[in-house]
């Protein structure tokens, strides 16, 4: 994996006519060819303005008033996703639709300049006003508060007026809260993995016919909640052997309990406890644990390597608030890692986290930004 690091760049990059700007390292440099598709990763699904309010005690009780230490402001929903794989160095292409308003116009230049996510099957839809969130972080937990209306076209149509074809990439992601997308099982049939995730059903009906849409998805990563729900199970170990008759590769996080994955293909089976770190805001935590997961298995490595990595992502993610604005670059796992070495009484995490030798830069790597507490700020320059 180590293979040609030296010769990363941060210059823009250009595959089967389509330009990008990719961060400084490429964990998949030593497995590409002249063939590859042009993106590493394709999805879609619904973007959110996040805001995000830090440093309270306990939610606000009805009829009063608090204030809280810290706020910060980033796209959400399935932005972050998307700018988590592109912080890993994947090549990243989402459709969404975007409101024409001052809300899309941020979400927009943030994913696209500031992040490198492709937006060519993307839309703006000038009567439709961007979807919201208000996430209260307390207590290493979050409550949200959403305002959104469906977009004004499923993503399959904004796809195929868009480009001619299935969109080409390595691997794509899906939501299973909605019918699988045209697009994923067509993308699925030409030979691209399909990860797949699933939100809180908020009917609380978990039928467990849901997972009859695996039958195109080659990994999925719900929570112990999902998973036990799903599969009528009581616990995440039971949950993940049923999710296995469904799906090749099966991954339940378990938030401060780590997480557990089992991959039929291999007979490996693995079970990883969480980092022991003061989370800040778990906000988009999960989507962070995913891109680590989607980034190391693209990248070839085995599962408890992949697991291992997803829980380290997912880490770094919650010690800063802003869910998409929150996740790793490989300038800070290379910080981690140095730390990790060194630091008395870490001796066990260095040896379980060795593989690290291998995979992070040999040379610096930019640093990311961060969300910051509101969207009227504009800084000059974008950071690689």
């Amino acid at each position: 994996m180590a293979d040609g690091q030296e010769s990363n760049k941060s210059t823009p990059w250009e595959i089967g006519g389509i330009v990008g700007r990719g961060p400084a390292h490429d964990p998949l440099v030593a497995r590409r060819t002249a063939d590859d598709p042009p993106f590493d990763v394709f999805l879609s699904g619904k973007v959110f303005l996040d805001i995000i309010f830090t440093g309270l005690a306990s939610p606000p009780a009805a009829g009063t008033e608090i204030y809280t230490s810290g706020m910060g402001s980033s796209p959400g929903g399935i932005a972050n996703l998307a700018i988590a794989l592109a912080r890993l160095g994947l090549r990243t292409s989402l459709a969404a639709a975007f409101g024409a308003d001052v809300y899309g116009d941020f979400c927009w230049r943030t994913l696209a300049e500031q992040e490198g996510v492709d937006l060519s099957t993307s839309r703006r839809f000038p009567q439709w006003h961007s979807p919201v969130t208000i996430s209260l972080a307390y207590e290493s937990d979050r409550s949200m508060v959403t305002h959104a209306h469906e977009p004004p076209v499923p993503a399959d149509d904004m796809i195929a007026s868009s480009q001619p074809g299935t969109p080409k990439t390595r691997a794509c992601f899906v939501d299973l809260d909605h019918e699988t997308e045209n697009w994923a099982a067509k993308a699925h049939s030409e030979g691209a993995l399909v990860f797949a995730d699933i939100g809180w059903d908020p009917t609380e009906q978990w039928r467990p016919e849901v997972l009859d849409r695996l039958q195109v998805c080659d990994v999925f990563l719900p929570n112990a909640t999902e998973a036990m729900h799903y599969t009528r199970t009581d616990s995440p170990q039971d949950a993940l052997h049923e999710l296995a008759k469904h799906v090749p590769v099966a991954v339940i996080t378990r938030g401060s309990e780590g997480a557990v994955a089992i991959d039929t293909t291999t007979g490996e089976e693995v079970d990883v406890p969480a980092l022991p770190v003061e989370a800040l805001d778990v906000t988009g935590a999960g989507d962070v644990f995913a891109a680590g997961f989607v980034t190391s298995t693209l990248a070839g490595w085995p599962l408890l390597h992949r697991l291992r990595f997803a829980n380290l992502c997912a880490a770094l993610s919650v010690q800063h608030f802003g869910g998409s604005l929150s996740a790793p670059g490989w300038a800070d796992i290379a910080a981690w890692w140095q730390v990790a070495k060194r630091v008395p009484g870490l001796g066990h995490v260095a040896r379980q986290y060795a593989f690290l030798d291998d995979v992070v830069p040999q040379t610096p790597v930019g640093a990311v930004r961060r969300a910051t507490a509101t969207i009227g700020f504009q800084t000059g320059e974008i950071a690689p």
